[in-house]
Formats: C-alpha cells, structure tokens, sequence
C-alpha cells in the first residue's frame, strides 16, 4: 500500500471531514477523494462511507487506521534513521508553554542560531492543550508539556520524554502571617479561608489546588486565574491570593515562597512528537539541547529533582 495514501486515512480519522484532510495535506478535496478510493480498491473493502454530506470511517477503515499509524511512524523513523549522517537544518515548528519558552528555548535559539545556522525554530506559546491539539492537526513537530505528579495527564499516541521534574512551593503574600514551611500536609490548614490564584487556560491547576488541600480536609476558594506566572505573584504581591508555583521562580516583590517538604508536590516537563518525529535530527538535537538547559538551569537555583540527564533514551511510546 501507498503509504501516501495510508497517511490520508489516518488525516481523516483525525479530522473528520475531506475538507479539512484537503488543507492539512495540501491536496484538493477531489483528490483527496481519489485517493481514498484508491486505497478502498488496494485493500478491497469499503473504507468511508457518506452520512449525508460528511463521510465517515467503516469498522475496516478503522481496523486500517489501527496499523496505519505504527506503519507511518516507522516510515519516519526509518527516514530519520537515515538521515542522522548530516547537519540538522531546515524549519522546526516548537509549541511550548510560557515559562519553558522564556526559560530555556530562547536561550537555546540563540546558541543553535550560531552553531547550526540552516536550522530554523519556529516558536510559539500554547498551554498543555493547545500543544496536544497542535500535534493532533500536525502544525506543529515538536512540544513541550508539563503536568504535576498529583494531577498526572495522558499523552495517549505521542511519544514522551520525561525531563525534569522540579519540586513546587506556595506563593503567598510576604506580610501574610503564614507558615515559613510546610513540612506536614497538617500545616496547610494555615491557609484555609485564603483566596487562590490558579492558571486562567486549563484545569490543571485548579485539581492541583483542590488535591493538596484535600490533604488538610479542606476546599480551596479558588478566585482569580492568571495567563502568566508574572501575573499570578504581581496577584499574590497585591495580597489577593496564594498560589502554587514551580520552586525555581525569581524572587518577587511582596511575594515569599514556602518549601513544601510535607507535600513534596512536583511540576514535570515532557517533549512531546508524533511517533517517530522524535528522530528526526532537528527535532532530536532541540530536546536534547532544551533537557540540558533546563536542568543546569535547575541546579541554579538550587531546588531541581532531575529524572533524566541530557542523552538519556527516557522516551516512552504512549498508545
């Protein structure tokens, strides 16, 4: 079978209407339509079938579906695999979220810019979600995500590497009379009645909130979302809120950070690729770049908990 033909399939799987697998793959909606037909006659059986104006998988074209996409990530697997001999050029288009951006792939855009100049990176700023849904519609070939180990998401049919993981701490105004540390979950009681400032772009944030202080047999009043860590401890500073924040932040006017040793609560950081992308030499030369810059940058600030040390095949194929 083409493997052409396979991949617009699968792009109708994912997508769901014949206009929408045109613009993704470049073909016109006719000639996405052929080659649907095509295929129907290379496998012999009913692949699609019209539902008035959409069309629709049959059980055989998702049985298809099924084993066309292990085929297609080893097609580009095999690609890469035999492209690792030369220099990694070429555009690379990277979603990541706020902080990772700012933090570490910036940085790391400025040294790949001197010492692999035909390599392009394409930035663009997207939460957990937004990153998923990206890949999903394949503008992208490269994210990096985050979860906490008390919220943990499923990165279900991507592959994953796990990079670092950094402890979280609370973020509390710095006239406040509340614990230095908490080194018992009984602790957390302190901060009851205490409005919380949480991540305005998923609910992420919100379950970590209502998990932890779970701990202390309380709900949390959850009051204001922020788009940006900035915007959470200026929230803080101005005594409207506490927060939970990875524990490598600057410090910031008005703001104290408490150590949580009796709720070692931890934010994670994954790449994230289609299988198979995750060779490609670009792409794999830009995890391995953005690993080793997070984790030194971690050590800096004198709280990280590394899980995996740059060149490490900590990648884990998610189905």
């Amino acid at each position: 079978m083409d493997t052409r033909l396979l991949r617009v399939l699968v792009e109708l799987s994912d997508r769901g209407t014949l206009r929408a697998v045109a613009e993704a793959t470049g073909y016109g909606t006719s000639a996405v339509s052929q080659q649907l037909a095509t295929l129907t006659r290379q496998v012999g059986a009913p692949l699609v079938e019209r539902t008035g104006r959409t069309v629709r998988l049959t059980p055989a074209g998702r049985r298809l579906v099924t084993h066309a996409r292990p085929i297609l990530a080893a097609v580009d697997a095999a690609r890469a695999a035999l492209a690792r001999g030369g220099e990694p050029g070429g555009a690379v288009h990277v979603a990541a979220y706020a902080s990772v951006l700012s933090g570490d792939l910036i940085p790391v855009v400025r040294e790949l810019a001197v010492s692999f100049p035909g390599l392009q990176l394409l930035l663009q700023e997207q939460e957990p979600p937004e990153v998923l849904r990206l890949l999903e519609e394949d503008r992208v070939d490269l994210g990096f995500v985050y979860d906490y180990d008390l919220v943990p998401r499923g990165w279900d049919g991507y592959t994953v590497r796990q990079l670092c993981e950094t402890p979280m701490v609370l973020a509390v105004p710095a006239e406040r009379d509340l614990p230095e540390r908490i080194d018992a979950p009984g602790r957390l009681c302190a901060l009851a009645g205490q409005s919380w400032v949480v991540n305005s772009r998923g609910p992420a944030d919100d379950e970590l909130a209502v998990r932890v202080c779970a701990l202390a047999a309380y709900q949390p009043m959850i009051e204001h979302r922020a788009d940006s860590m900035d915007l959470v401890l200026d929230l803080v500073s101005a005594d409207l809120g506490v927060a939970l924040v990875p524990g490598h932040l600057p410090e910031h006017p008005g703001v104290r950070f408490v150590p949580m040793p009796g709720v070692p609560v931890r934010r994670r950081m994954f790449s994230i690729t289609r299988p198979g992308r995750e060779h490609w030499p670009a792409v794999s030369l830009v995890i391995e770049r953005v690993a080793a810059h997070a984790l030194a940058e971690r050590w800096r600030s004198g709280q990280p908990l590394v899980v995996g040390q740059p060149g490490d095949q900590g990648e884990h194929h998610h189905e």
